[in-house]
């Protein structure tokens, strides 16, 4: 992997473009015209499935660490749901993901906490990163799989198509809020977990870089603040591993093993956790 500081990676414009407008879009969810208390809901009901479901059960816990094991149909709606919170495709996001893990906090880690909270939040998607050639090595067991593949094509489409449903359903107030609002903040709850973790709460466990246990991300983003916790035992399904450490991720796959839809649920050693 090449090495390369902030500085020296040229800018990429697509995704700043894209970045830029659906933040600008956002904002019309302040004038009153577009508001409702029905664009509200949808947008939290959108924020649970795309955010909870899809990107920190599914991409996170069942894809990128295989914390536990999902029938197939199950995986393939999970990895739907986290490639409608447009944050790439599912391929793209656990292969950084992934390495992240392995270079965490190092000049190979494509949100390395070192270059500042700018950074490990937002600033590094903003460049072309070593890190992008790189996924293809760290995804090979999903790189060639039809669906992952079609969500990974036409997330953008996908997204597209979400939006033209919600306009039937409720007219622009749902669009801009279902879509974009929901957007935002699945992007910088999730990034929190980037920056956020790597900066603010307590270290519990040894793990070799600077994540933390932050239960305020926690709170955000359905359990994955407890990130020191995760990064000391990164198969582990639980995040939360304190009594106080609530962990709504790891009811939902308690949910779906006593339901028999989750199996082979691996865990951080009991006499780690109180």
């Amino acid at each position: 992997m090449t090495v390369a500081t902030s500085q020296k990676l040229p800018l990429d414009w697509a995704i700043i473009l894209y970045m830029a407008t659906i933040h600008l879009v956002a904002l019309l969810a302040f004038l009153p015209s577009n508001f409702s208390w029905g664009a509200v809901g949808v947008t939290l009901f959108l924020y649970w499935v795309t955010g909870a479901l899809g990107i920190t059960l599914g991409f996170h816990r069942l894809v990128t660490h295989r914390s536990f094991q999902a029938p197939k149909w199950l995986e393939y709606f999970l990895v739907f749901c986290g490639t409608l919170a447009c944050q790439g495709g599912p391929i793209q996001w656990v292969g950084l993901h992934r390495i992240h893990h392995k270079y965490s906090d190092t000049q190979n880690d494509p949100h390395n906490s070192n270059l500042g909270f700018w950074w490990s939040h937002l600033g590094w998607m903003l460049h072309k990163i070593p890190a992008d050639n790189d996924v293809p090595r760290y995804t090979q067991d999903i790189a060639e799989d039809p669906f992952y593949q079609f969500c990974q094509k036409y997330m953008i489409l996908i997204q597209v198509a979400l939006g033209l449903l919600l306009y039937v359903l409720g007219g622009w107030s749902f669009v801009i809020w279902g879509i974009f609002v929901r957007l935002v903040m699945v992007f910088h709850f999730t990034w929190f977990v980037n920056s956020a973790t790597h900066k603010f709460g307590y270290q519990s466990h040894e793990s070799d870089d600077h994540s933390k246990n932050c239960w305020w991300v926690a709170v955000l983003t359905f359990g994955e603040g407890w990130h020191n916790n995760h990064h000391a035992y990164q198969y582990s399904a639980r995040h939360g591993l304190s009594w106080w450490e609530i962990d709504i991720t790891w009811m939902t796959i308690q949910l779906l093993q006593f339901l028999g839809l989750a199996t082979n649920v691996k865990l951080a050693p009991t006499e780690k956790t109180n």
